[in-house]
């Protein structure tokens, strides 16, 4: 415990360590620890800072550590120490207690207040209120097991961890931009590749498997020049210690190790300068800047988050750049319900990039599990074959392949279904080896057809289930005819969704849509379509290369993303907050290939409602050039009084 606190940043962020007034480890009778930190404040009015949302407001609006409040307040203090030890130590579950003081004037008594916070993995390190406390007897031995009971019952509701999930995704993003600038800035000798994979080497070497695998730590580096016992050796044996113990097929993990020995035992990272290896420099920074968001299992896409700060480090074309551009995950969250995954789905992805939509699909597929089975064995075994059995991808790129295979790890053992392969030259799925029900797919847009290659083929081998894919809009009006003309002979197109042109802003310009199928039967002339305009999608994007959120919910996102997977799956009565200008449903003819992106009729007859629109605008105009006009030429008044009365005359005879 002292060592995680001196390791973690000071409470006000800087490197002198933590020293809380209190510390203990406390057993109960099942004979698990509890540790319980305590933080002194002698002023009455300094017990807790609370957000809006009556949580530990330890991070200001910009994602940074709220050092202020970490400093001034009992249980902010608290809950950052808790958050040292879930960083830098096996503890999934700590105590965090607040407490201060203050002389009433009236009875001249001690006033104690209390606030007492269960900290952990579960709830994401954020931290939640167990209840009220007069003092600390709740610590005693006899009274130990009781109160553990109470924050085991503790539950977050789906909102707010979902809430808090959001959180610590955005602190996620401020931390990587941080590693990318001080590596980038600090670590000139290192090449594109390398830092990459020392980012998962540092990773898979940190994880650890309980009771069986250490985690490394910044002390087991002793830069050392000894042969065999480097730096780069000593983090490779990890690394092999950590994939024997995840099962990972021989083949596939002496692929993993041969890639990165590459980089972990060259001669330059492992020279010892000023008393210690580039290696060992660089493995503290991630560590430090990366390592409580993957101890606490946020099930996030964490290294496409990674790869999308990164990809830049990658030395990518700019047409590669769009083929491996990251999915943003509410998009891919929404491809998963539009083809209807379930605990039961079969989902694979012919181009899996880090395999972020296979994450969104286990997510789901878990969720859905918990929500109907009551077994906690059968639910453990259910989750197990998820991950392992039940979610398929195919990956090209070497160095993107790396960040898939990691992100699997990270979330659990899925990694052993994704393969380095060519899924439209060299793989083949014989005997329906992987009996698929649910594709997710967002291609290299510089394949054949933008990409509508990769359909085909994945729906030429499935037998039924639905497919979302996200692809380059000219693949459904011309550029991929012939191939969506072969799609439709055994398939359905459900839905065509016009996406927002800035959905990849800064990464790619394209425009893109969703197109829905339903695999396994063909297209009828008469099968209705659903076209959406899903333009406003309810974000506002940003580029801005030092901003720490270039994404804002300006109008109600998260409904709308919702309310267009209801749409597709339910038809027109789901239609709330789009408007009937953006829903239409029509047909296509499925022999010509080049109908899909169609729109609703437009009415051009002129309305009242068009005209005053039109005349606020010019009168907003003009009032706004008139007053700037208005100190240099004379008469303004004058003419702003004639346009007005000409304006009013007009819309009067309009009515």
């Amino acid at each position: 415990m002292g060592k995680a606190l001196t390791s973690y940043s000071s409470k006000g962020g800087g490197k002198g360590g933590n020293r809380p007034d209190v510390k203990l480890l406390l057993q109960d009778s099942h004979t698990d620890y509890w540790p319980v930190l305590i933080e002194y404040k002698g002023y009455p009015g300094k017990l807790e800072k609370l957000d809006s949302s009556d949580h530990v407001q330890n991070t200001k609006t910009n994602d940074e550590p709220n050092t202020q409040n970490i400093q001034d307040y009992a249980v902010n203090g608290a809950v950052h120490y808790a958050n040292a030890l879930l960083h830098y130590t096996s503890y999934e579950n700590i105590i965090a207690i607040g407490i201060t003081g203050g002389r009433n004037s009236v009875t001249d008594d001690v006033d104690i207040s209390l606030g007492v916070y269960f900290v952990s993995k579960k709830n994401l390190g954020v931290g939640q209120k167990v209840g009220e406390f007069s003092d600390l007897s709740f610590l005693k031995k006899e009274n130990f097991d009781e109160f553990i009971r109470e924050i085991k019952d503790l539950e977050l509701s789906p909102e707010e961890l979902s809430a808090l999930k959001n959180q610590r995704e955005k602190e996620i993003n401020a931390s990587l931009v941080k590693l990318n600038n001080d590596i980038y800035q600090n670590e000139k000798s290192l090449s594109e590749s390398d830092r990459v994979y020392l980012v998962a080497a540092s990773i898979m070497a940190t994880l650890g498997v309980p009771g069986k695998v250490k985690p490394l730590e910044n002390g087991d580096l002793c830069s050392s020049t000894e042969e065999g016992n480097t730096d780069g050796d000593i983090m490779l044996r990890k690394i092999n210690a950590f994939l024997n113990e995840k099962r990972l097929p021989a083949n596939k993990q002496k692929m993993i190790v041969r890639t990165l020995q590459n980089t972990l035992l060259s001669t330059n990272i492992n020279k010892i300068v000023a008393g210690e290896t580039q290696l060992k420099r660089v493995f503290t920074k991630i560590v430090d800047d990366l390592g409580i968001y993957y101890k606490i299992g946020l099930s996030t896409d964490f290294t496409g988050k990674l790869f999308n700060e990164m990809y830049s480090w990658l030395g990518f074309t700019q047409d590669k750049l769009n083929d491996v551009v990251l999915t943003p995950s509410y998009v891919a969250t929404l491809l998963v319900k539009l083809a209807r995954v379930n605990k039961d789905s079969y989902v694979w992805d012919f181009a899996t990039g880090s395999a972020g939509l296979l994450v969104a699909a286990m997510n789901a597929m878990i969720v859905d599990a918990k929500n109907s089975i009551t077994s906690p064995d059968e639910l453990a075994t259910k989750t197990a074959h998820i991950k392992a059995e039940q979610l398929l991808g195919l990956e090209v790129l070497h160095n993107i392949y790396m960040l898939a295979v990691l992100n699997m790890i990270m979330m659990g053992d899925g990694s052993s279904m994704l393969l380095n392969e060519d899924s439209l030259r060299s793989f083949k799925n014989d005997k329906q080896k992987f009996p698929a029900t649910a594709f997710i797919l967002n291609p290299p847009y510089s394949a054949e057809g933008n990409g509508m290659v990769f359909v085909q083929k994945a729906l030429s081998m499935m037998d039924t289930g639905y497919a979302a894919v996200i692809i380059q809009s000219s693949a459904g009006s011309g550029k991929a005819k012939q191939i969506n003309q072969e799609i439709l002979k055994k398939n359905t197109l459900l839905a065509s969704i016009e996406m927002p042109l800035d959905l990849f802003i800064g990464k790619s310009s394209v425009q893109t849509r969703i197109y829905v199928f339903q695999v396994g039967q063909a297209h009828h002339q008469d099968d209705i379509v659903r076209f959406i305009d899903f333009t406003n999608d309810g974000y506002t994007r940003t580029n801005r290369r030092k901003a720490r959120n270039n994404l804002r919910d300006t109008d109600r996102a998260r409904e709308r993303y919702q309310e267009v997977a209801d749409l597709v799956r339910f038809g027109k009565h789901k239609l709330n907050i789009l408007t009937s200008e953006e829903y239409y449903e029509g047909t296509i003819d499925p022999t010509a290939g080049d109908d899909w992106n169609q729109t609703g009729p437009i009415d051009t007859t002129p309305k009242l409602a068009d005209f005053k629109k039109t005349v606020s605008k010019f009168l907003a105009w003009e009032v706004s050039t008139l007053l700037k006009n208005e100190p240099k030429k004379e008469g303004g008044l004058q003419t702003w009084r004639s346009i007005q009365c000409a304006i009013i005359t007009q819309t009067f005879r309009c009515q």
